[in-house]
């Protein structure tokens, strides 16, 4: 069951559309970011929502790539392995990255905290080697930077739990 705001929200968003399809995406999206991923609860309401199959949807969020159907980390850490960035050596980040958050590509950390997934290209060829961390993007990369980058993500989300308790 949806939270009343979120289910208002989606349904002024889908309001707004000629046909509710055009906006699965956005709705999923939204469910995703409420929940984390999209798991089968969150497909059927949006199934619910948009007059569309269970099926349709499942369609559609496995087709694209930002579109989680399995619980993912907090930071999802897109390292592109486009041609360019394979010859600034992006496998030996990845294999930095591997070691250092003691993860498998397309594995989570086991604190839920990190998500390492390869990525056909990001668009910062001018920038490789490069990695996308959610919306953020981080080019000219070398272990150091990543461990920085990393490290303050760390830091940031023990200052959040802080805040929390």
């Amino acid at each position: 069951m949806l939270p009343s705001d979120l289910t208002e929200k989606l349904t002024r968003m889908i309001g707004r559309g000629e046909r509710p399809r055009e906006h699965a995406i956005d709705v999923m999206l939204e469910l995703q970011q409420h929940f984390g991923y999209l798991s089968d609860e969150a497909m059927l309401e949006a199934s619910r929502l948009l007059g569309l199959t269970p099926l349709e949807l499942d369609e559609l969020a496995t087709f694209y790539d930002f579109l989680y159907r399995e619980p993912v980390g907090r930071y999802v850490i897109r390292v592109c392995d486009s041609t360019i960035c394979w010859m600034e050596q992006q496998a030996s980040l990845m294999d930095h990255i591997q070691r250092r958050l003691n993860v498998e590509v397309g594995g989570t950390t086991s604190d839920g905290l990190f998500t390492l997934l390869p990525v056909c290209c990001i668009g910062y060829c001018d920038r490789g080697p490069a990695m996308l961390v959610n919306r953020q993007v981080y080019g000219h990369l070398t272990p150091q930077r990543v461990d920085y980058i990393l490290d303050r993500l760390r830091d940031a989300e023990r200052a959040a739990a802080r805040g929390r308790d």
